[in-house]
């Protein structure tokens, strides 16, 4: 049985119960069963594990036990992932937490990168329009910049941000 979660394919739920190790670099999900449904509560990553109480000895598993009402309702997905760095099993498990924000991950904090790139309006090249030669900023003016064509000898002005 697997479970797709964003574009990964998990495998299981199983009931956590029935897990036994070894685990080594994964990604797994804890769930908390109502019914037909399964509600993430926990995304985690292993690099490696032969204990078999590793779940019952995590920090988050009192959170797992009090939100998914009882130890048996809770099942566990893993997402096997061998040939994987640390730096991309993190950044899965960021993804699925700022996707389905799991509860018992909400003391953790995930590092949000902007969706925008700022530039220095001086380290960008400006190409002239006429020839595609690169343009050079000949004089600073009060609300812009003269630039002047290296090719051409075409001038521009930009407005300064």
């Amino acid at each position: 049985m697997s479970i797709q979660i964003l574009q990964y394919e998990f495998l299981g739920p199983i009931p956590l119960d029935e897990w036994g190790p070894p685990m080594e670099k994964l990604i797994y999900l804890i769930f908390s069963r109502e019914k037909d449904n399964f509600n993430i509560i926990y995304v985690g990553d292993c690099k490696k594990t032969d204990d078999s109480s590793f779940f019952t000895q995590h920090s988050h598993f009192k959170c797992w036990v009090e939100k998914g009402v009882s130890e048996k309702s809770l099942h566990l997905a893993i997402l096997p992932s061998f040939e994987s760095s640390d730096e991309h099993r993190i950044a899965i498990v960021n993804k699925i937490k700022s996707r389905y924000n799991p509860i018992c991950n909400s003391d953790e904090v995930i590092p949000k990168k902007p969706d925008y790139i700022v530039r220095n309006s001086d380290e960008e090249k400006i190409i002239c329009l006429c020839c595609g030669a690169e343009m050079k900023k000949e004089k600073n003016l009060k609300t812009s910049s003269l630039y002047r064509c290296t090719g051409c000898g075409l001038s521009d002005t930009k407005l300064n941000s």
